[in-house]
């Protein structure tokens, strides 16, 4: 079984990046950061987490978009911007077609989120610092098992938000 943190939209923190990562480091197989960390690349905060740019990052050194494997699940990642992701999700769900993906993280938006569509699961953690429709300061763990998978919630505390869990079926 293998897990992954994802994590989007801290916009300058960086205590609470590299608290994250102390907490999880042992339990998760890939930390995920989906922009808008605002951090340079060799920033000690966002050591450890695979990031891709946002909108507000500048100066470059981040992909804007990138693909990683984990436990035979494809995970696309990009910041959603030039997706017009707070709009709709239709240009991130051709993308993800187009790249074969299983589960597409992406950010932008500061709303937590979470739905398959088409059978591939598109995430968004919502934002550890400015997050939007909710008050909770969110990132998310998945848990890859073999034909399901489980989303847990978290606040930026480490206290899960156990109602916003939910379990997944990807076909």
């Amino acid at each position: 079984m293998s897990k992954v943190l994802i994590v989007s939209d801290s916009h300058g923190l960086t205590k609470e990046l590299r608290v994250i990562r102390e907490r999880h480091l042992d339990e998760v197989d890939l930390m995920i950061h989906c922009g808008d960390s605002e951090l340079s690349p060799d920033d000690q905060a966002i050591s450890g987490y695979l990031t891709v740019m946002g909108n507000c990052d500048f100066g470059g050194g981040y992909p804007l978009e990138t693909i990683s494997e984990v436990a035979g699940r494809k995970f696309f990642i990009t910041h959603g911007h030039r997706y017009s992701v707070k709009s709709s999700l239709m240009n991130l769900k051709y993308k993800a077609e187009e790249v074969s993906a299983n589960i597409v993280c992406f950010g932008h938006s500061h709303v937590l989120g979470a739905e398959v569509i088409d059978g591939v699961l598109f995430l968004n953690p919502g934002s550890i610092r400015l997050p939007r429709e909710r008050f909770e300061k969110t990132y998310i763990i998945l848990e890859l098992q073999n034909e399901k998978i489980k989303m847990s919630v978290f606040e930026v505390s480490g206290q899960e938000v156990t109602e916003l869990a939910r379990e997944f079926i990807l076909s």
